[in-house]
């Protein structure tokens, strides 16, 4: 039960924190026409994920209530796309080629077409 606590703590932080930059972005940029938000969320979150992986990996920064609230809370809360990141340079650094190419493809595809669909079923 206390993972869903580090869990739910991180992702109350992370969802804030992608609405702030979000927020911001739109106000500095004077309501874009192309998400630059969305954007800045998924390329900072793919970041920091990164580093912090790389640091819990080579380092043991971490303990592991902590990379529950960091990585499955925080980072989770500010973009799950950072964890496909994580998780497709895992396959890739495994040699698993195919299926991070498949995760790439299946991801978007179908996750463009998720919306689409819900879109459609909304009306």
């Amino acid at each position: 039960m206390i993972k869903f606590f580090w869990i739910g703590m991180g992702g109350f932080f992370g969802a804030i924190g992608r609405y702030s930059l979000s927020s911001l972005m739109g106000r500095w940029l004077h309501e874009p026409w192309f998400p630059y938000g969305t954007l800045a969320c998924n390329i900072l979150g793919c970041f920091l994920i990164g580093y912090l992986a790389g640091m819990a990996e080579y380092r043991q920064a971490f303990p592991p209530h902590i990379r529950m609230l960091v990585f499955v809370g925080l980072l989770g809360g500010f973009t799950t796309f950072s964890s496909f990141g994580l998780e497709t340079v895992h396959l890739i650094r495994e040699s698993q080629y195919i299926p991070a190419i498949i995760n790439i493809t299946v991801s978007v595809a179908a996750g463009l077409a998720a919306v689409i669909l819900g879109l459609a079923l909304s009306k």
